[in-house]
Order: C-alpha cells, then sequence, then structure tokens
C-alpha cells in the first residue's frame, strides 16, 4: 500500500476531516481565539519569540495561523509561536485559516501541522505520537500509516520518552542529539550514569559513533562473566550436606580464609525439619 507523503498537505493526510478547497485568510481578532488545551508544543524559546516580536512588528505575520471555530470565537489549532509573537507586537488582529476540525481530530492535525513545520522538539514530537496512539487506539504500524512516515521514525522518536528527565531537557533543548540521546538508551545504564555521560558528551563533543561506541562498553561491563570453576573439595562438601540435610546447599568464598553457607527451605514444615537436623532437637 502506498504511504502517503507529508508535502501533499493535511487533508491529504487526514481525510476524515472536511477538505476545505482553497481556504481564504481571514484576519480575526486576537482576543477571539483561545489556546487549544492539547496542543502539542511544550517548549518556547524566549530569546525566539522575542526575535519573532520584532520581526512581526516590522514586517506583520507572514503566514497565518490555524483555527476552528469554537463557541463564540477560535479555538487555536496550530501557531503556537506566531500568536504569542503577535500579542506581544501589540497586534490587535492576526491572519488566519478557519477550518471545521471536529474534537477526536484536534490533536492529530496540530500534531501533522507542527511536524509540516517543524516546529517541535524531538521530545514534543514523542509525547505527541504517544498521546495520539492513546487516543486513537492505534498501534505504532498504524500511526506511520497515517501520519506518512515509517513505522521506525515513530519507534525511534517514541524511544526518548524512557530519557530520565535531566537528560530529557538537553534534547528539548537541542543541546543533544535525538542519536545521542537513542544511543545513551542503548546502554542501559542507570539514570545517574545516562546523565553523567551526556555531561561528557557534551563536554567532549562526542559523535553519535562515539557515543555509541562508549555505550557498547558499557552494555560488555553489564554482562556476567563466565562462572568461576567451583574447588572440588567445596562441591563435595555441598553434595554431603545435602545429603545430610535433604535439601538444596551452597558454599560461597568471600574473602581470604572466610565465605558463607547457604542452606535452602521451601516451606516452614521444611524449615523446622532442617532446625531440628542441625540442632539435634
Amino acid at each position: 500500500m502506498k504511504k502517503k507523503v507529508l508535502g501533499r498537505g493535511l487533508n491529504a493526510l487526514i481525510p476524515e476531516v472536511k477538505r476545505v478547497e482553497n481556504p481564504t485568510t481571514n484576519e480575526i481578532d486576537i482576543d477571539l481565539i483561545k489556546p487549544n488545551p492539547r496542543q502539542p508544543r511544550m517548549v518556547f524559546d524566549e530569546i525566539s519569540l522575542e526575535e519573532l516580536a520584532a520581526s512581526i512588528r516590522e514586517n506583520g505575520v507572514i503566514s497565518p495561523v490555524l483555527v476552528r471555530p469554537h463557541g463564540n470565537g477560535f479555538q487555536l489549532i496550530a501557531g503556537e509561536r506566531r500568536l504569542s509573537a503577535a500579542q506581544r507586537a501589540g497586534l490587535l488582529k492576526i491572519p488566519a485559516v478557519v477550518k471545521e476540525i471536529p474534537d477526536d481530530k484536534l490533536l492529530e492535525v496540530a500534531l501533522v501541522e507542527n511536524i509540516q513545520r517543524e516546529s517541535l522538539n524531538p521530545i514534543e514530537e514523542a509525547q505527541s505520537y504517544q498521546n495520539l496512539m492513546e487516543e486513537t487506539c492505534q498501534t505504532q504500524e498504524q500511526l506511520a500509516e497515517r501520519l506518512g512516515k515509517d513505522r521506525s521514525t515513530i519507534a525511534n522518536a517514541i524511544r526518548l520518552l524512557k530519557l530520565p528527565s535531566a537528560v530529557s531537557r538537553f534534547v528539548s533543548e537541542g543541546k543533544l542529539s535525538p542519536g545521542h540521546a537513542r544511543a545513551l538508551l542503548s546502554s542501559g545504564a542507570a539514570p545517574s550514569e545516562m546523565l553523567r555521560l551526556t555531561e561528557t558528551i557534551l563536554e567532549k563533543g562526542w559523535s553519535v559513533r562515539e557515543t555509541e561506541h562508549q555505550a557498547k562498553k558499557i552494555q560488555r561491563e553489564k554482562l556476567p562473566g563466565p562462572p568461576k570453576a567451583q574447588d572440588p573439595n567445596e562441591s563435595a562438601a555441598e553434595n554431603q550436606l545435602r545429603l545430610v540435610l535433604g535439601t538444596k546447599v551452597e558454599i560461597f568464598n568471600k574473602a581470604k580464609n572466610s565465605g558463607e553457607i547457604r542452606i535452602h527451605f521451601y516451606n516452614q514444615e521444611d524449615l523446622m525439619r532442617i532446625f531440628e537436623l542441625i540442632t539435634e532437637k
């Protein structure tokens, strides 16, 4: 089955939404636009927002926001940064495309619109995919088909949600690439160790390949080594104790001339039987 392509636009991706041929741009009062509670974008860079506001003061809003009718006004679907920057710039009206979009498609349309503009950071995109899968009860493969993406793209994005929050923040801020983050996840390192590695990556400027190499080293260190050959005298002693006590017995050497004997029991009656054998009561 041929996959849909993002470049064909929202209506090609979401056939259930009513098509609007040649949508017109309207000048809408900013005060009439309410925020979208399910909007995918979570992080706004203050410096970038101020720069956009300055540009809007000079040139106006070049690209319209996307809204839908809602109550006595409108609800924003996509264009959070443009709307916020326009408010900072002191605009009373903003160009907007109005579309009729049902509630169950709101998150999906907002996500696709932001993906097309590449305005979400990797963590926001991953969380949006996860939210959309939960809302629509779709698998990764079904979601990938619906959005015109490879399943591996969806899977790799969602993997980022397993990052410790401290490391996730570096990805959100663009300081750590998704490739670096996925390499860290493959290491199986504890959250504290993952954060330490992240700081090393940023400090030394490791490439993704170098990070993958370090992750493999950590994986190898976590693999259990070959079992040590047991002293034949210890093995014989274990067998003798097993015969006497009627249960599994293990001898462990720790330091020089010290260790422990581990006697297994499987229920309270078994424990009392072993106790009586050892204490001769």
